[in-house]
This record gives C-alpha cells, structure tokens and sequence, in this order.
C-alpha cells in the first residue's frame, strides 16, 4: 500500500509528537557503539522532517534529550552533546529550503554555553521561516514543565498579578513551554516501548497514540505515513460518545 498516497491533506494532524525510541538498542544488537545509534538516529530526524514537511504537518516535536538523560554514562552525554552541536549547525540547509522554524523546549541553562550558543544560533537563522515549527524538547520533563508553570503562576498570584479565581485549564496552557502551539493531535512513540516517559503530559490529553516497534533508526518515511493514515482512521471523539452511522 501506497500510504502517501492514502493521506488525505485536509485532515493531516496539525501537530505531530515523536518520542524517538532505540537508538541505543540498534546500536547494540548491531555490536556498535551506543553514540553509533544516536548518529543514525539524526539520519532518521532528517527522514521524518522532511516528510513531515511533505505532508503539511505544521509542528513537529520531537523529544532528542529528557532531564532524566542527563544521569546517563557521562561519555554518551557528551557525545550526545556534541552531536547536538554539529547537527544544529550542519542541517541548517535542511531548515532553511524547507521553511522550517526552530524551537526549543527545556531547560536550556542545564546545558553548557557552547550548546546553548548553537541553539540560540540556530533559532535566530530560523526565526523567520514559516512552513513548518521543529520543536525540539532539549532537557525537557513534563513534570519540569509544569512545576515551572506553577511556580510562575504562584508568583505572580503573590504579586498580585494574577488571581487564583482565574487559573483554569487555559490559563495554564499560557505558561507552559509549548504556549505557542496546539497541543499534539498525535504521538508517536518508536522502540517497542508502550509509555509516554514524561513527555507532554499536560498537552496530550486527548492525542491519538501511535507505537511502533521499529528502533529509531529504521523508522521510514514510509512508515512515519503510515501512521498519519492510521490516526485518520480514528474517530476522535474528545469524551463525547461515538458518532451514528449515517442512516441509524
């Protein structure tokens, strides 16, 4: 099957998210280094975001490195970091012929100044590219996130800035790290693994889940489609009971 051919345009998700899942796994039952799997890993980044791009998907988040990577052997970190670094520069071209913006979400203090120098490099070359956002959850937690948005919603209750008659579902989404987008219509997670490991937990209430067994590395162009179709043939329902059939 054709799934490229099977999308329908007018309902492509608006907001796709990607827990990318076995770069290290691939690596291993490949005899190679773990820093081999994220290498070929980036090479599946650049698949999935020019697909996306492709199919008018208009924010892709992907989640490159949780808080809780950090506790990692310090020679993948490192390697991770460096990695980081060259790709924010060398897939600049990627970013820039197909109108792809740059975001980050994170904690971007946890990270040393070269790297926070190459990310904000690179959001400021992006800044003006329209087509797609590229979100990427650098240092990032779900529950980072949200401790951060209340603690700043207490703050400014405390200065009277805010009322607490007035915190409601909405008024949280302004403080969170993902304010300027829509919450995810769906998430997909490689790897095997069935658990959204602290990753937006706020913003995909109501997401289509999408997961595949395939490593990172493996994950195609073909398949990354394949999942678009499979969400479009969902019925999301958002709480509300199923539609009738037409006729019933």
């Amino acid at each position: 099957m054709d799934f490229l051919q099977a999308i329908q345009p007018e309902r492509v998700p608006a907001h796709v998210a990607i827990i990318m899942d076995g770069n290290g796994r691939w690596a291993q039952n490949r005899g190679l280094e773990r820093a081999q799997g994220h290498i070929e890993g980036v090479k599946a980044v650049r698949r999935i975001t020019e697909a996306a791009c492709r199919v008018g998907v208009r924010y892709l988040t992907l989640y490159a490195f949780s808080t809780e990577n950090w506790n990692r052997p310090q020679a993948e970190v490192n390697a991770l970091m460096g990695l980081l670094v060259s790709c924010l520069h060398n897939e600049m071209p990627l970013f820039m012929k197909n109108g792809i913006r740059l975001r980050i979400i994170g904690d971007k203090n946890s990270f040393s100044p070269e790297v926070r120098q190459a990310m904000n490099d690179a959001l400021r070359q992006t800044e003006n590219n329209t087509r797609m956002d590229l979100v990427l959850a650098l240092g990032y937690s779900a529950r980072w996130e949200l401790t951060e948005a209340f603690r700043q919603m207490a703050r400014q209750v405390q200065e009277g800035k805010l009322q607490a008659e007035a915190v409601n579902a909405d008024k949280i989404g302004e403080f969170l790290a993902t304010s300027f987008m829509p919450d995810p219509d769906l998430l997909i997670r490689t790897g095997g693994e069935s658990r959204v490991s602290n990753f937006l937990l706020w913003q995909i209430a109501y997401a289509e889940m999408y997961f595949s067994p395939v490593f990172w590395p493996d994950f195609t162009e073909e398949m990354f489609y394949e999942s678009i179709v499979n969400y479009q043939n969902r019925e999301r329902r958002f709480g509300k009971v199923p539609a009738k059939p037409a006729g019933v």
